[in-house]
């Protein structure tokens, strides 16, 4: 549909303006920091840890984009930080635990832990960002317009979708 994608586009973007490591940035933007906004209240000073910077960094890059042009953004907290948008469909893509686990041993290869393991992991590490940034549920049905099954319906079946919801907007 020519409509830009932001996944691993917004990572390098997040790099080339925090001076990070797209590695680092992969890595730091699943963790939750105990900097200056978990001790927003504090009467201490605190210095902003790596991860505050990237978030107010990440934040800007988002908000820039949606303005600019029509665009997918995936993961980063991009439906809280747009969610002051009217024009912004917020969409939440999920399966069952069995068939991502079969998806990412089939892009990604067999690793020592268990995929299953790996997925729980990484669910756990983004909750925890989530909550800290958003102060919401992760993957929780209120906080997006739309969520689909792509277990169930196919990757296929959930681009039609959305595509279709697009272009009736």
């Amino acid at each position: 549909m020519g409509i830009p994608c932001y996944d691993n586009e917004l990572i390098q973007k997040i790099a080339e303006k925090s001076g990070f490591t797209s590695d680092y940035i992969k890595e730091a933007g699943e963790y939750a920091p105990g900097g200056w906004l978990a001790a927003a209240f504090s009467p201490r000073t605190i210095t902003p840890t790596n991860q505050d910077q990237l978030w107010v960094i990440q934040q800007n890059i988002i908000l820039e984009l949606a303005e600019k042009e029509d665009c997918v953004i995936v993961g980063r907290c991009a439906d809280y930080i747009l969610s002051e948008r009217e024009n912004c469909l917020k969409v939440f893509i999920h399966a069952s635990m069995e068939k991502r686990a079969e998806r990412i041993v089939q892009k990604y290869g067999e690793w020592e832990q268990s995929p299953e393991q790996r997925l729980k992991d990484k669910d756990k590490r983004r909750a925890t960002y989530y909550r800290f940034y958003t102060d919401m549920k992760w993957g929780q049905a209120q906080n997006y317009h739309i969520a689909l099954d792509s277990g169930a319906l196919g990757i296929e079946k959930c681009v039609e979708l959305l595509a279709e919801l697009y272009k009736s907007n």
